[in-house]
């Protein structure tokens, strides 16, 4: 597990930061459970660990940290044994409407296990486990448990109960919510690895103003990303086309590498957000979620491509190392869709650094529709 080999100052400060957070909870609620918003709980624990805060990369983890990848949650204690959202397939639903309950909750290990796997190839990761921060009154709790992959072929008692599907894997007991298209998995709770209780104030907004006040502070927005835009890894109607894109390998008219690919950079990214990109063939450095960075240009009539400055290392990365494409291997759309991605985000942090990473589906389209 992840908390236990945490040096002990960090764990102060971590356990400082929830308890500060906690004592705020009368702002939000009258009950005696802290709150607990889950994105300040993913600040805080990157914050105190010093983890990479995956929360922007529409993947299955919050965070990584030492090669282990890291799902965030908090929720309440309720009897020890409560269900919790893991993965939501709300784009999904062409893949698996109208199948039996079989059928359905096995087309959605599927999809659940690829993601999973997905996220580790493009990080790196070695292991994956959840973190959660259990409220009960007046007291916060640490679980961890593996973030264990649906073991299909051992599925067993799937019962239908109204709208909902419910089955084990022989390891953990499951549900999927058919209308919110959720999945959803059973946490033991009953043996934390840590608590400590919550001081919640009675007036919290005038502590925060007399705070503030007497020692005259103030804020200030320290954002490093200067812009961003979204690219399809598809072309029109969806369609990853055989001979360009992410199969450019396939080309023809020379002999080409196999790990040749550009990423598509439609003319509406262009008019959207005209000096994002350096001119066409300036260098620039772009850093992959792994933490390798590769140098790129925008090349091609119309500025219409990125590609790696060595045309096979882009590709490389996307088709061998998180794809894990076999060489001569069509990408397609539909296995795309099952990754749950069509896109990439690509973050300006000055005029010669980027960063790169993956996208949930529709992201591109709802990028230029904004």
């Amino acid at each position: 597990m992840f908390y236990n080999n945490q040096e002990d100052i960090k764990k102060d400060k971590y356990q400082d930061s929830l308890k500060i957070i906690g004592s705020l909870s009368n702002l939000f609620s009258d009950s005696d459970v802290p709150y607990l918003y889950y994105r300040i709980a993913e600040k805080i624990f990157c914050n105190s660990f010093s983890a990479n805060d995956l929360s922007r990369g529409d993947v299955a983890l919050d965070a990584i940290k030492d090669d282990i990848g890291i799902g965030l949650k908090t929720f309440l204690e309720g009897n020890n044994k409560s269900f919790q959202k893991v993965a939501e397939f709300n784009k999904d639903k062409c893949l698996y409407e109208d199948k039996s309950p079989k059928q359905l909750i096995t087309i959605v290990s599927e999809l659940r296990n690829k993601r999973i796997a997905f996220t580790e190839n493009l990080y790196g990761i070695d292991q994956s486990i959840y973190h959660c921060v259990i409220r009960d009154e007046n007291r916060f709790k640490i679980h961890e448990e593996n973030m264990s992959y649906v073991d299909i072929k051992n599925i067993v008692d799937v019962k239908k109960i109204k709208n909902s599907i419910r089955f084990n894997d022989g390891v953990h007991d499951y549900s999927f919510n058919i209308s919110k298209s959720t999945l959803t998995k059973r946490f033991i709770t009953n043996n934390p690895l840590h608590e400590f209780d919550v001081q919640i104030l009675a007036n919290p907004l005038d502590d925060i103003r007399n705070c503030i006040l007497n020692n005259d502070l103030f804020y200030s927005s320290n954002c490093n990303i200067m812009d961003t835009v979204y690219l399809p890894l598809y072309g029109k109607k969806k369609i990853v086309y055989e001979k360009s894109g992410l199969n450019q390998w396939n080309a023809e008219g020379r002999v080409r590498n196999e790990n040749e690919v550009y990423i598509p950079i439609p003319a509406n990214v262009h008019k959207k957000s005209p000096s994002f990109f350096p001119d066409r063939d300036t260098p620039f450095n772009l850093k992959l979620p792994n933490g390798n960075t590769l140098q790129v240009k925008v090349c091609q009539e119309g500025s219409k491509a990125l590609m790696s400055y060595s045309n096979r290392e882009l590709g490389k990365w996307i088709l061998r190392d998180v794809l894990l494409l076999a060489e001569g291997e069509l990408v397609t759309f539909d296995k795309l869709q099952v990754l749950g991605i069509d896109s990439v985000r690509i973050d300006k942090i000055d005029n010669s650094t980027y960063e790169i990473n993956f996208a949930s589906l529709n992201s591109y389209e709802d990028f230029i529709n904004s």
